[in-house]
């Protein structure tokens, strides 16, 4: 101790160079590396190669020297030593517990003497987790075994806390007691490796792989093999590179081909669906069900499936059969699956109609469901499985053998009254019963119209409608919605009512007359359309749901009406009362994002669908203004429903009493319906890009109404039965519809039309030859793509034919050059006319000023005001006539006082058109009648009297 303690305690601190501890350091490193070299080379050279009892004395002493982990610098030769042990072991068992310990000792974290060592020595550690994997080669079963929970402690993350030596791996400190030891002085430098470094490197390794391909050599040791699926559980659970490398090895197909092999357990089945399932969600899905989609997985998959439904009965063994149900559903997602060829699928329609329809059939005799939330899963999987695989016509023959279209009408049937039901029977619950009936609606709405004779066998429609009748009741039925096809149906009918009504516009869209006539005939017109207005009138506050439900029946009634004549008579005024109530709504909530869009593009199709061509109906239709509501629809709507608005327009103008209306619209703003139009067409070409001036006149006479982004795509060569671009552009935007409604009305007397629309209407008027220039020029443009050069004749015509297009735009550029310079003389004596008004204005205030100084003026000085009065005697003195004879100036004038006698009215306009009747009575003065006149003076007047 005293020793020890002097040794611990010199008088002088010894100083040494870091260059000697690096030098001592590699001597140790030397040292030992040297000793696994050794080992290698005792157990290779061919000299010692069969001195058994000196290897096993050197590689146990080499195993208690690494008893607390292995150094990541040794474990390249720590993987070759246990590759020798692994062949020897084929002839000598004695090295088996070697094997074992090693693999026991991996299970420890690997040991690090500096920081870099994880990064340096990288690549070593993959090495050696893939040879770990390969000795799953030995056939001794404890080796496997030990391998295995090798592998699975890598996840558990415990490593042990103190050295064999007492060292604390956590604070590097020692007990009290002191050894003087040389491995425990080297101890002190080892540390443990992260806890994710070595998992992060087994994902970079083929240990997956490796044990998964080990699975063929334990088909006698079903206890490893379950420990072997576990681990591969866990190493597909937690890494994604982990299913990569398990799925590059076909990790499905051999888990499924291996999962229905003997298992005293019972959990070999459970593992296998965990692996599969996890190898779905992390790997590449395509991959596994192209694995899947052999006969001998499905075949194996078919006997799981079944195993599990007729003789599970835990609640795990349902939640197994239903996970199986739906690895089948995405198999049969793959157009190549041999579901039906390997009989999977007609067994499984089996338990589709089970037990809706009673059969005999031995596979469902024996089958008994607990109505248990598990067997409702199930039944539902099966209902999704039937539309998965309706895309295969061979599944729709299927189904027509065993009657699914029977089936799902009738689970989807109103449900029955308790008073109804059989007691002492289990059944589904009223919960489970919704789902189920939401279900079928649901897979109706995608099979039937692939099965229309099918369909109509089993009277859909008639069995349909009676559910739409039950839905309209106002019976106590509260709808829980829980499910994801109830979404918004909880308290009411409401989610049946919507698949319902889906599942008719599938099956009335195809246009089948056989389908849509039986509809008809079972009075379905009035039907909808006091569906309709009663949820019109109904206070509830519109949702996703009930916009759905409307929009989609007034579809239904377009698909309904819209060929015949008669069933337009059918919708008549109800149904036309119905278009214009939804078309006063307008477009203000066609952003609002629960459907008011598909309603109001719904509604103006049905317009179209159920009104125009019935003159009856139309002409109610323009009497409800119908037409004033379509324009206003056409001003405040977007873009994408002015197009289908434009249309319903154009056909409605085939009634002559159309174009009245038309014409007579005004917006709030004092628009007209033509000044609209050309305003559309105005935007409609700036969206093109079609090269204008700022009054909208042709700049171009060569491309008069050619877009930019047409100019800009090269030119290309169709074939005949191809439209070209130049056709395709007459249907994908508006002009063409709006040059065909002023043909309706007419290019001459238009009201309301400023000189811009003026200038637009003159492009307008020409659009058809324009467009028939355009055609020619591309027929010009594809034959010198091609290579051909016309005859010299149709070379000829073709370059009159283009020249006439561009003469004829410049004869538009004049007109509308016309146009504009007589706007602009207009401008001018409108302005000159404003200029004298603004001059007659000063002029009569500057005399209205002067006037009022002047009577201020005599009102303030009394001169001015007698000056004044001087000069107005003097004036009115001198416009006083002088009498040019006496007699004359004697004579009194003679004045009369006219009465109007009688008034006619004439053709004429004004005044001119009054003729009166007078009569005049003379006035005299008083004192006429004497013999002299007596001289007055001019300044006053004299009473006068009037005689009869």
């Amino acid at each position: 101790m005293d020793s020890t303690l002097h040794r611990r305690k010199p008088d002088i601190p010894v100083i040494r160079s870091r260059a000697a501890d690096r030098s001592h350091h590699i001597q140790e490193v030397s040292a030992k590396c040297l000793e696994l070299s050794k080992v290698i080379r005792l157990l290779e050279d061919p000299l010692t190669a069969n001195l058994k009892e000196r290897h096993l004395f050197v590689l146990k002493k080499l195993l208690k020297r690494s008893q607390i982990g292995f150094l990541l610098k040794e474990l390249t030769g720590i993987a070759k030593i246990l590759n020798i042990c692994a062949e020897k072991v084929k002839d000598h068992s004695e090295y088996v517990p070697i094997l074992y310990e090693a693999l026991k000792i991996c299970r420890l974290p690997f040991l690090k003497e500096r920081a870099s060592d994880e990064v340096t020595y990288a690549q070593d550690v993959i090495e050696f987790l893939s040879h770990m994997g390969c000795l799953m080669r030995v056939s001794d079963a404890e080796v496997k075994q030990q391998i295995v929970e090798s592998v699975k402690s890598f996840y558990s993350h415990v490593a042990p806390k103190q050295l064999p030596d007492g060292t604390d791996l956590a604070t590097k400190t020692k007990p009290r007691t002191y050894h003087s030891c040389r491995f425990s002085r080297l101890s002190l430098r080892l540390q443990p490796t992260s806890p994710g470094y070595r998992l992060q490197l087994l994902e970079l390794s083929d240990l997956a792989q490796t044990l998964l391909l080990s699975m063929a050599t334990l088909e006698n040791q079903p206890a490893i093999k379950l420990q072997l699926l576990q681990t591969l559980q866990i190493l597909s659970g937690s890494s994604d590179m982990n299913c990569a490398l398990i799925l590059n090895a076909r990790g499905a197909e051999t888990i499924c081909l291996h999962m229905n092999e003997p298992d005293p357990s019972g959990q070999v089945l459970f593992c296998s669906s965990e692996i599969l399932w996890n190898l779905l969600e992390k790997g590449r899905k395509d991959k596994v069900i192209a694995q899947l989609s052999s006969m001998e997985c499905v075949v194996s998959l078919k006997e799981a499936f079944f195993h599990q439904l007729m003789n599970g009965f835990r609640h795990a063994d349902f939640q197994l059969r239903n996970d199986l149900l739906v690895i089948a559903t995405l198999i049969a997602e793959n157009p190549s699956s041999l579901l039906i060829e390997s009989l999977f699928a007609k067994q499984l329609m089996v338990c589709v109609t089970f037990p809706e329809l009673k059969t005999q059939k031995s596979l469902v005799c024996n089958l008994k469901l607990n109505y248990s939330n598990e067997d409702l899963k199930m039944k539902k999987l099966l209902l999704n499985l039937l539309v998965v695989m309706s895309k295969d016509f061979a599944a729709l023959q299927l189904y027509k053998e065993e009657q699914v279209m029977l089936a799902l009408l009738t689970l989807a049937k109103p449900p029955a009254p308790l008073s109804e039901r059989r007691s002492g029977l289990r059944h589904w619950s009223a919960i489970q019963q919704e789902e189920l009936q939401l279900q079928a609606l649901a897979t109706l709405a995608t099979i039937a119209p692939l099965m229309l004779d099918n369909y109509m066998s089993y009277q859909g429609n008639a069995c349909l409608l009676i559910l739409l009748d039950w839905c309209m009741g106002q019976d106590a039925y509260f709808g829980q919605g829980h499910s994801f096809h109830g979404t918004g149906g909880r308290g009411s009918k409401k989610a049946q009512m919507r698949h319902c009504i889906r599942v008719l516009r599938s099956v009335t869209s195809l246009g089948e007359e056989s389908v849509n006539q039986d509809l008809c005939d079972q009075g379905s017109i009035n039907q909808f359309l006091g569906i309709l207005m009663q949820m019109e009138a109904s206070p509830d506050e519109e949702d996703e749901v009930t916009l759905e439900i409307k929009s989609d029946i007034q579809l239904i009634l377009s698909a309904l009406c819209e060929t015949d004549i008669h069933r337009k008579e059918l919708f008549g005024s109800e149904g036309v009362e119905m278009a214009v109530h939804f078309l006063k709504k307008g477009s203000d909530k066609f952003y609002s994002g629960l459907g008011h869009n598909k309603l109001i593009l719904s509604t103006v199709d049905c317009v179209w669908s159920c009104i125009v061509s019935c003159y009856t109906t139309e002409d109610y239709f323009l009497a409800k203004e119908g037409v004033f509501l379509l324009l206003d629809l056409l001003i405040s709507s977007p873009r994408c429903v002015q197009g289908i608005v434009l249309a319903t327009l154009l056909e409605l103008c085939d009634n002559s009493n159309t174009l009245s209306h038309i014409l007579s619209w005004r917006d709030d703003g004092g628009q007209t319906a033509p000044g609209l139009l050309l305003q559309l067409w105005r935007q409609e070409e700036e969206e093109l890009g079609v090269s204008r001036s700022q009054h909208g006149a042709i700049t171009d006479p060569q491309r008069p109404i050619l877009g930019h982004h047409q100019q800009e795509n090269p030119q290309l060569s169709f074939p005949a039965n191809i439209p070209s671009a130049v056709v395709l552009e007459i249907s994908e935007n508006l002009r063409s519809k709006i040059y065909s409604i002023f043909c309706k009305l007419g290019f001459q007397d238009l009201p309301g039309l400023s000189t811009k629309d003026y200038v637009t209407l003159s492009i307008v008027r020409r659009y058809l030859d324009f467009k028939v220039g355009e055609v020619w020029d591309e027929i010009s443009s594809e034959l010198s793509l091609d290579g051909v050069r016309p005859v010299s004749p149709d070379e000829e015509a073709l370059s009159t034919i283009c020249k006439v297009a561009e003469d004829t735009a410049k004869k538009v550029t004049a007109e509308q050059n016309s146009i504009l310079g007589q706007q602009e003389k207009d401008n001018i004596s409108e302005e000159k006319l404003m200029y004298t008004e603004l001059k007659s204005h000063w002029k009569q205030q500057e005399l209205t000023t002067k006037s009022w100084d002047s009577y201020v003026s005599r009102t303030s000085n009394y001169e001015i005001l007698k000056d004044v009065k001087a000069q107005r005697k003097k004036h009115i003195e001198s416009s006083r006539p002088k009498p040019k004879h006496k007699a004359a100036a004697a004579h009194p004038a003679e004045n009369f006082v006219t009465q109007v006698i009688a008034v006619e009215n004439t053709d004429a306009q004004g005044p001119a058109g009054v003729k009166l009747t007078v009569a005049r009575a003379p006035i005299k003065a008083a004192g006429q009648d004497q013999v002299e006149p007596t001289t007055q003076d001019p300044e006053y007047f004299s009473t006068v009297s009037v005689k009869d």
